[in-house]
């Protein structure tokens, strides 16, 4: 008889995971709304795809629980921002009903540093 086996994921990827879903609900109360979560292809992976107005937005989610190693935003290297815009690039090459709105690239940074995690909206980031 086989035992159920019980996934869970790791610590890292469950707090990436109810960051980037503290960050949606962030942004649908500032009025963005969702198009789609993490959206992968060979280039890379974008965290969250939302609509302002007429704005196509990929979101990158950063997470940080001590600020050892810098701050949430820091983190986000030349290489992950090449990677998000070829992401982005395969994206619209995919779904090319979104062609004809603007683009942008936000970052949502969160900081859990105390009992109520921080979070700071970077418009046009990159």
């Amino acid at each position: 008889m086989k035992k159920d086996l019980k996934l869970t994921l790791p610590l890292h990827l469950q707090r990436g995971s109810n960051a980037e879903t503290a960050a949606e609900k962030y942004l649908i109360n500032q009025g963005l709304h969702s198009i789609k979560r993490n959206y992968r292809c060979k280039a890379g992976e974008i965290d969250l795809l939302m609509l302002d107005t007429e704005t196509l937005v990929f979101i990158e989610v950063r997470y940080r629980s001590n600020p050892f190693f810098g701050s949430p935003a820091e983190s986000i290297t030349p290489q992950k921002i090449l990677r998000l815009r070829k992401t982005a690039e395969h994206f619209l090459q995919t779904f090319n009903r979104y062609e004809h709105y603007y683009k942008r690239f936000d970052v949502i940074a969160i900081s859990a540093q105390s009992a109520k995690s921080e979070i700071i909206w970077i418009k046009d980031a990159f």
